[in-house]
């Protein structure tokens, strides 16, 4: 009896010291707001990345375009500049999404420029790999040490640096070959690839990811930008347009030149008000890739921006501009068919039709 007991003390007393190292690890990680979940890393973080993206790359892209239309080469150095730091601006973004203490934050900035330039035309996808991993690593070490000054950076840079060097390139070249299948197969068979394309990224437009990431991450540019672009003017323009009774004119604004990721929590609500917008997407597609052979060969960043802020039909233009294409009337028809006239149609005889269903109701599109 004494040996049981003493046996069953021992196996309590074994328990409990486990208990209390994982007690001791998940301290820790909540002590250092260290999450590793997937709402931390492939949404917040990835919506992150999208502002620093816009904030950088975006932007610059609109000042190079208004320099080659204008003539006016101020605006080309100032894109210069803007599209020159869309590493640093990607990793800090995703860093304060990540909640890093000052110190990782502004390290992050070098660990951002190495895994953009490792990466290649992959560098988007590598810089939110190695940010989240770098930010993470050093958010264990911050103010762990009476010398948190040299040891968070070194930690941070270091590693992420290192990291950036022997994942970069791989994570660029994985990359690289899904985006080129995806614009091989598009291009192969653009009629059923054209409507895969366009609805997928359009969906992630309007979800609480970033489609302008994906694109740049798998540089998708050609036919299956020209697809992609289609797909995000669908959700964008159709969303403004069906949700008119609700919203008014400051709806078309918000969600035609902003983000119909405004409708996500009316999604959530009632997904059924997603379906016009999907049928624009995948009619609006192969529309794109049969009829008007529409490839967007601008920066790869604007085949997943649709009209927000018109940057998709102004990287259409860029496209243009680089290939020393002069756009005619079939051109231009193209463009204001695929992003804006048919995404709008479409999309309103669906809902028209719903509504009359019984299936949608005015009100389940009201933003707050």
């Amino acid at each position: 009896m004494t040996e049981k007991r003493e046996s069953g003390e021992i196996a309590a007393s074994e328990g409990a010291e486990g208990a209390g190292e994982a007690g001791g690890v998940r301290g820790f990680l909540e002590r250092k707001d260290i999450e590793i979940s997937f709402q931390r890393y492939a949404i917040d973080a990835l919506a992150a990345m999208a502002q620093g993206l816009f904030a950088s790359l975006l932007i610059g892209t609109i000042f190079n375009t208004i320099g080659n239309l204008s003539g006016l080469t101020a605006f080309n150095d100032i894109g210069a500049f803007a599209t020159a730091v869309a590493g640093p601006a990607m990793a800090i973004a995703i860093g304060y999404a990540l909640k890093s203490p000052p110190l990782v934050l502004y390290s992050l900035a070098v660990v951002g420029y190495a895994a953009n330039s490792a990466g290649g035309a992959g560098g988007p996808l590598a810089v939110l790999v190695v940010a989240i991993i770098a930010a993470e690593l050093g958010k264990a070490v911050s103010k762990e040490t009476r010398v948190d000054i040299l040891v968070t950076p070194a930690v941070t840079v270091g590693l992420g640096c290192a990291l950036a060097m022997l994942a970069g390139p791989a994570i660029g070249a994985v990359a690289t070959a899904i985006g080129s299948f995806i614009m091989w197969a598009t291009e192969l068979q653009p009629f059923f690839m054209g409507i895969l394309v366009a609805v997928v990224v359009g969906v992630a437009l309007t979800l609480p990811i970033s489609s302008a990431a994906i694109c740049a991450a798998l540089g998708l540019t050609g036919l299956a930008g020209g697809a992609a672009l289609a797909g995000c003017c669908a959700q964008m323009v159709g969303f403004a347009v069906i949700s008119f009774a609700d919203n008014g004119w400051g709806g078309i604004v918000s969600q035609g030149i902003g983000t119909s990721m405004l409708q996500m929590g009316n999604i959530m609500r009632k997904p059924a008000i997603w379906v016009p917008p999907i049928v624009a997407s995948a009619v609006c597609g192969p529309v794109a890739t049969c009829v008007f052979s529409m490839q967007q060969n601008g920066p790869a960043i604007a085949s997943g921006m649709g009209t927000c802020g018109l940057v998709g039909p102004i990287g259409l233009y860029s496209g243009w501009v680089a290939d020393g294409i002069t756009p005619g009337a079939f051109e231009w028809l193209g463009m204001l068919l695929v992003c804006l006239v048919l995404p709008a149609v479409v999309s309103w005889v669906v809902a028209f039709a719903m509504r009359k269903a019984g299936i949608i109701e005015k009100g389940d599109m009201l933003l707050d």
